[in-house]
């Protein structure tokens, strides 16, 4: 059956916005990496997800909105966010970028497996065939795991996060939560849980030169704001697993702006990598067969 026109508009749209977010988080990757030694990592979070908070929390105010409705789900969801961003961080300290990238994005194969046992939810054979052909794109991007470090048991975290939190936010999101207020809610816990943890470990709040502060200014108006906000308000009528098939082009987009704005040299199998996950997303979104829907709820 085909959709009416307004809900193809929406369903566009908000594919747009998620293919948005995916590309702004993947432009991070070379802009960060050039100023971690100009500020601490896990106080730049802090740094990051205050100021957008403090941008969202203005937004609020001026709209007529409470921050204090629901802020129980939001914490909730923030620790999932906190244990997300700090693990991936700090394991970027033990591991290889391609390690990281590469376990961070078994997201795509998680989100199913706790949509089915958490969630009790069903994803569709065509889901499923389309999380394995993007893990595989992004065996053959990142290059896979190279051996096995503290690094790696910290990023399998972020994975295993990054899935929750997206399954999670859909759930509150098609239960009627404002995506507004949820998403002010969630920047400013994760930028005091940041914030606490930086002073609890002694770690140095400084910003030692006017180029981090322009790259803080960015992650927290770009990939903070603008991404987190466009996500919640496309997982009211997208699927979870859609979403993060979508997101799964991060490292795509982050190898492109590496290959263009960057100055890397191209590599073909990153490229087919990126086809694998782009292929990935098509089949998704293939319904499944009928005989082998009937043979599969048999």
């Amino acid at each position: 059956m085909n959709l009416p026109a307004a809900n193809r508009k929406k369903v566009l749209l908000s594919d747009l916005g998620l293919f948005y977010a995916a590309a702004i988080w993947g432009s991070t990757f070379f802009i960060v990496k050039d100023v971690l030694s100009d500020v601490d990592p896990v106080v730049m979070v802090g740094y990051r997800f205050l100021l957008a908070g403090a941008v969202m929390l203005v937004y609020l105010l001026a709209t007529g909105r409470s921050l204090f409705i629901g802020a129980g789900r939001a914490f909730f969801l923030s620790i999932i966010l906190f244990l997300l961003y700090i693990p991936q961080t700090v394991g970027l300290k033990y591991t290889t970028a391609s390690n990281s990238g590469f376990i961070t994005g078994l997201f795509v194969f998680f989100t199913p497996l706790f949509l089915r046992w958490i969630f009790k939810k069903k994803p569709t054979l065509m889901e499923w065939v389309g999380s394995a052909i993007s893990v595989a794109g992004l065996l053959v991007l990142t290059g896979g795991l190279h051996e096995l470090n503290f690094g790696d048991a910290l990023t399998l975290i972020a994975a295993l996060t990054y899935a929750l939190h997206v399954l999670y936010s859909d759930k509150y999101i098609k239960a009627g939560v404002d995506p507004y207020v949820i998403s002010a809610q969630q920047f400013l816990f994760v930028g005091f849980f940041s914030i606490l943890t930086g002073w609890l470990l002694d770690l140095p709040f400084a910003v030692t030169t006017a180029k981090a502060g322009w790259v803080i200014l960015f992650l927290a108006l770009g990939p903070t704001l603008s991404a987190f906000v466009i996500q919640m308000l496309a997982q009211r009528i997208t699927t979870p697993v859609k979403v993060t098939l979508i997101f799964a082009l991060e490292p795509v987009f982050a190898a492109l702006f590496a290959w263009t704005i960057g100055g890397e040299n191209f590599e073909t199998h990153r490229a087919l990598g990126g086809l694998l996950i782009v292929i990935a997303l098509v089949v998704s979104g293939i319904r499944t067969p009928r005989f082998l829907s009937r043979r599969i709820n048999q």
